[in-house]
């Protein structure tokens, strides 16, 4: 697919890509009334075919696809959310049981894994500043490493423990990066917008054999479409618009470890 397709379709705001949608649907109707007014001013009568029926019944499809994939990914983000949260409490859990000083310096980095983790949330991150973030949480990921190796050769009873929750940390954290790239397919929505663009012009072409135009049940359906795909592709982008995954676990774990 070409870059600049794909782009629209999935990192421009949604609100956009949708009113580009519904003023194109509006445009493909006004196209498939101009073809009946022109079969009509050559005897044609209405008729309406299978092919009328099964672009708009393959349109209810992908748009009920496409959004339920989209909501599945979102719910997989948000659970990733929750395995992220409850892996670091857990390691925190386990810290908490050192000796020091390691125990003071495990639950500080801890801490700031959190805060860091929660700053890398932000919306207003473009991708040079994501993938610093990643660095630091890198970064932060060996000190724990290092941390829990002197614990183990200081003879800490906790070994197993420590060293499963550490590995579950970084796990999670892998886990939920990939949720997060986890978008639709580019092809998919450009699919969805060609067969509704299609349904349009055919739904128009009626019309215009008849002469009676229903413009306003054009406007509806196109706003309806258009609201969807909105929604939709909302989903599919976790770092903005109006649905997003709340850190909320990761707030209240932040406010658990105290300072």
């Amino acid at each position: 697919m070409v870059p600049g397709v794909a782009f629209l379709l999935t990192d421009v705001d949604p609100s956009i890509t949708a009113t580009l949608l519904g003023v194109a649907m509006l445009g493909a109707w006004a196209a498939g009334w101009s073809w009946g007014q022109y079969l009509h001013k050559g005897g044609h009568e209405e008729r309406q075919t299978k092919l009328d029926e099964g672009l708009l019944t393959l349109l209810g499809l992908l748009l009920a696809f496409t959004f339920s994939m989209s909501l599945a990914k979102h719910d997989q983000r948000r659970q990733m959310l929750v395995v992220d949260s409850n892996s670091i409490g857990d390691f925190y859990t386990c810290a908490s049981l050192l000796k020091e000083p390691v125990r003071g310096k495990l639950r500080a980095v801890l801490r700031e894994y959190v805060e860091l983790r929660l700053s890398a949330a932000s919306p207003s991150l473009d991708e040079a500043e994501l993938q610093h973030k990643l660095e630091e949480t890198q970064n932060q990921h060996n000190a724990m490493q290092a941390l829990v190796q002197e614990a183990v050769d200081a003879g800490t009873p906790v070994v197993v423990p420590l060293v499963n929750t550490l590995n579950e940390v970084t796990s999670s954290h892998a886990a939920r990066l990939s949720a997060g790239r986890d978008r639709l397919p580019p092809n998919v929505v450009l699919l969805l917008c060609l067969v509704a663009l299609a349904a349009m012009a055919l739904n128009g072409r009626h019309p215009g054999i008849t002469g009676r135009p229903r413009v306003g049940a054009a406007v509806g359906f196109s706003v309806m479409v258009a609201l969807v795909l909105w929604v939709t592709l909302d989903l599919n982008q976790p770092h903005r618009g109006w649905i997003i995954v709340s850190q909320e676990p990761l707030q209240r774990l932040l406010q658990g470890m105290g300072k």
